[in-house]
């Protein structure tokens, strides 16, 4: 995987972990809808992140299939 490649998984994993930290402290101040967009975010950017980090890696030069 290349590094720009790979800081672009990075970043995603990072808006991930943001996201998911904030949606606990919104649940944490009882705005449950709010709370509920915030985990749908932070799902749907892990989800984005493991699927890029997928596609490069199978992408990348050092990938070799038995």
């Amino acid at each position: 995987m290349t590094q720009s490649a790979h800081n672009r998984v990075a970043e995603l994993h990072n808006l991930a972990a943001h996201a998911h930290a904030a949606a606990a402290a919104a649940h944490c101040k009882a705005d449950r809808l709010t709370a509920h967009e915030l985990s749908k975010q932070a799902h749907e950017l892990s989800m984005n992140a493991h699927r890029l980090a997928e596609e490069r890696f199978a992408a990348s030069n050092d990938f070799k299939r038995p």
